[in-house]
């Protein structure tokens, strides 16, 4: 069961999709199901609006989010009327959005239901305990569209992600792009609290800054890190350790890093967390053997992975093939299709 790899470890979950129709509605629903059938109250936020009928992008029919009697949703005034689930309000927030205020309501018949959640991350963070305070046992955070940011750990205490046959027509590179992203969210923390403190410091800030052997802070004065990879090149010295990023790392503040020093190769790269890299597979391959070092303030905590074979295009892998080969390549992470069932 998908429910075992989480319940009683976590007080709040997000489920986040690799793209659009990658299985992320079928993983959130197949979870509402296993809760029912165990007793377990779940509270369900977006970050973002879901649930519509259909796929505004693809034209395409989307999985209904079903749910039962207790389930404690967020959702907005104006979609309220859209699910035909009986709704019990139990709360209105102070947040708003472009679809009316947040409230928090409780399921008294079950049904589908049309959600749409706070914008900001201290909105879901507060959300989030509202429902937790109200006594639901686990809170749910879909995030809506491929908004992978929902996975970070300032949101969640762990993570679901859900990928498939939507991200391309060959089936390895469906594996290179979730294998990819795997891996990103698994980058490795900076470590002890002496570390930790200046670099903390640095991203609170949002200051991107480069830190000596002896812990001295040197911010840079550059607004963003995109198209100043050669400013923040000419900042790295012999006794650079490390070179803060608080906002996206993308791929050509990294080429042009590297074409302007070689003393990138004796510094370690940090950003606040795996959601905030924005490079294609081939680029990191090829940055991680031309000795660039990552590391995140900090990691996501990934506790499984769906898999679903079907694209909303017309085309298919065969399911039992899709499971075993991302099954082989990941191998820490339990990797689970929800609708072929099994372990």
């Amino acid at each position: 069961m998908l429910l075992d790899h989480i319940h009683n470890k976590y007080k709040t979950i997000s489920i986040v999709g690799m793209a659009k129709n990658s299985g992320k509605t079928v993983a959130l629903n197949h979870l509402i199901h296993e809760s029912i059938e165990e007793d377990v109250q779940l509270g369900i936020i977006s970050t973002g609006r879901d649930g519509e009928a259909v796929d505004v992008v693809t034209d395409t029919e989307k999985p209904k989010i079903f749910a039962g009697v207790g389930t404690v949703i967020a959702t907005t005034t104006e979609m309220l009327p859209f699910g035909d689930a009986n709704i019990e309000i139990i709360h209105v927030t102070d947040h708003r959005t472009p679809l009316g205020e947040i409230l928090i309501g409780r399921v008294k018949d079950s049904g589908y239901i049309q959600i749409a959640g706070p914008q900001t991350v201290k909105e879901v963070k507060e959300v989030s305990q509202l429902m937790l305070n109200i006594g639901v046992d686990l809170v749910i955070i879909d995030g809506a569209l491929d908004r992978r940011t929902s996975a970070a750990p300032s949101i969640s205490d762990a993570t679901i992600l859900s990928t498939g046959a939507v991200l391309s027509r060959d089936i390895n590179r469906v594996i290179e792009e979730t294998l990819h992203i795997v891996n990103l969210f698994n980058l490795p923390p900076i470590g002890d609290y002496i570390t930790r403190e200046p670099i903390e410091e640095a991203i609170d800030r949002g200051q991107i800054a480069v830190i000596d052997k002896n812990f001295n802070t040197t911010p840079i004065n550059i607004k963003t890190a995109l198209n100043c990879g050669h400013i923040i090149g000419d900042h790295l010295k012999e006794d650079s350790r490390y070179l803060v990023i608080p906002g996206s790392l993308v791929k050509n503040t990294v080429e042009d890093i590297i074409s302007s020093t070689k003393m990138y190769k004796n510094i370690d790269i940090v950003v606040t967390d795996g959601t905030k890299i924005f490079i294609e597979p081939k680029d990191w391959l090829r940055f991680m053997r031309y000795g660039i070092n990552v590391k995140v303030l900090n990691p996501i905590n990934l506790v499984a992975i769906t898999v679903n074979p079907y694209a909303p295009q017309g085309y298919y892998f065969e399911p039992n093939i899709l499971l075993e080969k991302m099954r082989h390549y990941i191998k820490d992470i339990p990797v689970v299709d929800v609708v072929l069932g099994g372990d």
